[in-house]
């Protein structure tokens, strides 16, 4: 299995239903390209429940970094969206999915934690939503949040 298909919406979907999204998330972050195994820890030992993949607007996405004039809680300059963001954009007009972005739930807010240039790529791709994987603090928020958002569980 390639990296490709290991860190894929469907992958994700999978590890979703054997119930170790959160073990598909710590793989993600420390994978080569993501290369962020301190966000990894860091997010194991905060969110240990996780939710998704779902799509969510990119509008409701909190964004840490982004390009200055967007909505980013940290406008960085345009030479740190690196030509692959372009090249994402692209890809993205001619039909691929990327992998799902990592996003925590605190206080009603949804918060980017990793994926920034999958989103930028996504939005200059054309589009306005995005898979995620949606990590909570407590189990009865991730309830919650998945009523609110999607309804309820069939019975």
């Amino acid at each position: 299995m390639t990296d490709v298909d290991r860190y894929s919406v469907a992958a994700a979907r999978a590890a979703a239903g054997r119930d170790e999204l959160g073990a598909w998330v710590t793989d993600f972050l420390a994978s080569p390209g993501s290369d962020n195994g301190e966000l990894a820890a860091g997010l194991g030992g905060r969110l240990r429940w996780w939710l998704g993949p779902v799509e969510v607007p990119l509008d409701e996405l909190n964004r840490l970094a982004g390009p200055p004039g967007d909505p980013v809680l940290v406008p960085v300059d345009d030479d740190y969206w690196r030509d692959d963001v372009a090249e994402l954009g692209e890809q993205v007009r001619e039909g691929w999915e990327p992998p799902p972005v990592i996003v925590s739930y605190r206080d009603g807010e949804l918060y980017l934690e990793d994926g920034n240039h999958r989103v930028e790529g996504i939005r200059r791709g054309g589009a306005d939503t995005a898979w995620a994987v949606i990590g909570f603090e407590d189990p009865d928020e991730r309830d919650r949040f998945t009523v609110a958002t999607l309804g309820p569980r069939p019975r």
